[in-house]
């Protein structure tokens, strides 16, 4: 259903990301400011930052989806985040301070070798490379459905946009255009919520009478099975995938870096967790008034579609034109403000722990051109990625990024932790245990396609850093550390005023 003036509210949003990116182009003048803003970002606007990386366009379409098709159990790990938020405060924060690293993946290399730090940095970028063309793909799909264009067009527009203002802009075009997107992002939800209540003759007291008469508010089966996703596997993942998020994900740890002071690093950590796990919740319960009102109001239509379409459609059908446009904006915003974090944090990792790590050295401003070049590498590869994304069987695409995140993705949360919390581990160690995490990760990989064991492939994560825990633990008591570790570890130094 094609309306005007919805168009109109897209290209105004979008113009003003692109027009963010130009101007601030003009104040990217080293890598110190192209990656790190010269580590001079206000705490608030670190935070809002934060919480709109996390929060992606799958994020936006799949949580209200979630809900409407099942319940709440998918918001049980969400509200794990305050762990790791804490245990940031207290611990990571002070530690990825103390230094003047750029790259999460230097501190590796200090504590145990460049052995590790590499393959945590490629690790990193193979996984954020796959994870830009996947959300670009995502986001589009409602949007060509919404205006009857096809999927590649918008692909092509969305991504050129996107990675033109991070190429010309940098960090603080990624960090201020989050803070506008998240804006954005939050005031469509709250639209839409506001529009559903208006809408039902009985208001929010129907949505939960209704909610509660189909069990939508349930947070999934409480019980210890191994093959389902009960509450108490959801909430043990979400602690585990937020904890690495906040100990070893470049996204997080730059925003860290790039905060004017330690205090400031804390202070965003601390508003991004206030408002995440609220913001979350307000879009399961969007699910669940978008499940009221077609209770209320059946649509032969709505009963075909997919569920993650069900918010497009009521978007296109049920809001005022311009309006439908802003709470579209909302959506991509969501995307833009993932994949804009992604591409810089590429950009710094490829230029910081591979060419300036190994190549010879250059100036500062031959490292600028670089790192520009990789941010429009990474943007090409993610339009790209996308268009290929949408002409392969997705079933295909499923199976390799299973494939890739087993061989990548596992064990890096033991890693850090380790690395933090130990001083008898060391490099003999620590590569000896991820080979053993690495062969967990591969026969849990495989057990996803074949189930052989009765694990949900929710455990997978869980037990790979389980392995690699304590056997890298034990392993330093045979190969024990023989590094300085001042300030590298909670034991040895202190954080900095």
């Amino acid at each position: 259903m094609f309306r005007p003036l919805d168009l109109v509210a897209i290209f105004l949003f979008l113009g003003a990301m692109a027009a963010m990116g130009i101007y601030f182009s003009h104040r990217n003048t080293s890598t110190e400011e192209y990656f790190l803003g010269n580590r001079a970002f206000p705490g608030w606007a670190v935070g809002i930052s934060m919480l709109g990386t996390s929060i992606s366009s799958v994020t936006f379409l799949a949580i209200p989806a979630a809900a409407y098709i099942l319940d709440y159990r998918q918001a049980v790990s969400n509200l794990a985040l305050p762990v790791a938020a804490v245990l940031a405060v207290a611990f990571f924060i002070p530690l990825f301070r103390r230094g003047r690293i750029t790259s999460a993946f230097e501190y590796l290399e200090a504590r145990y070798g460049v052995a590790m730090r590499s393959y945590a940095a490629l690790s990193f970028v193979i996984l954020q490379l796959i994870r830009l063309a996947s959300v670009l793909f995502l986001v589009s799909i409602p949007v060509a459905s919404m205006f009857g264009c096809h999927i590649v067009w918008v692909i092509l527009i969305g991504g050129l946009i996107v990675g033109a203002y991070t190429v010309l802009g940098g960090i603080e075009a990624v960090i201020w255009t989050d803070v506008v997107q998240t804006v954005i992002l939050l005031a469509g939800g709250l639209l839409c919520i506001g529009m559903i209540l208006f809408l039902l003759p009985g208001g929010l007291g129907q949505v939960i009478e209704i909610g509660r008469e189909f069990d939508k508010f349930s947070p999934g089966p409480i019980s210890f099975r191994l093959d389902d996703r009960t509450f108490f596997v959801v909430l043990l993942l979400g602690v585990v995938n937020f904890t690495t998020e906040y100990a070893g994900n470049q996204n997080v740890v730059q925003r860290y870096i790039a905060a004017r002071s330690t205090r400031e690093a804390r202070k965003a950590t601390l508003l991004c967790m206030c408002m995440s796990v609220p913001t979350w919740m307000s879009f399961f319960f969007l699910g669940s008034c978008l499940f009221a009102y077609y209770h209320v109001f059946p649509s032969a239509e709505v009963a075909a579609l997919e569920a993650d379409q069900v918010l497009p459609y009521f978007i296109l059908h049920k809001t005022p034109p311009f309006v439908g446009g802003v709470i579209i904006s909302a959506c991509l915003a969501a995307a833009m403000s993932s994949l804009d974090s992604s591409i810089n944090a590429i950009s710094t990792v490829v230029t910081i722990d591979f060419v300036k790590r190994f190549g010879r050295p250059r100036s500062d401003a031959r490292y600028l051109q670089i790192a520009k070049g990789i941010a429009c590498a990474a943007g090409l590869f993610m339009i790209f990625g996308a268009i290929g994304i949408n002409y392969i069987p997705k079933e295909s695409m499923n199976d390799f990024g299973l494939i890739v995140g087993s061989m990548f993705g596992g064990g890096m949360l033991a890693v850090f932790l380790l690395g933090f919390f130990s001083t008898r581990v060391g490099n003999r160690a620590i590569l000896t245990a991820t080979t053993a995490a690495l062969l967990c990760n591969l026969v849990l990989m495989f057990n996803t396609f074949y189930s052989f064991l009765p694990i949900h492939p929710y455990w997978t994560t869980i037990a790979v850093n389980g392995v690699l825990w304590p056997v890298g633990y034990l392993l330093g008591f045979l190969w024990p550390n023989r590094r300085d570790l001042s300030g590298l570890t909670v034991w040895t130094g202190q954080p900095p005023a």
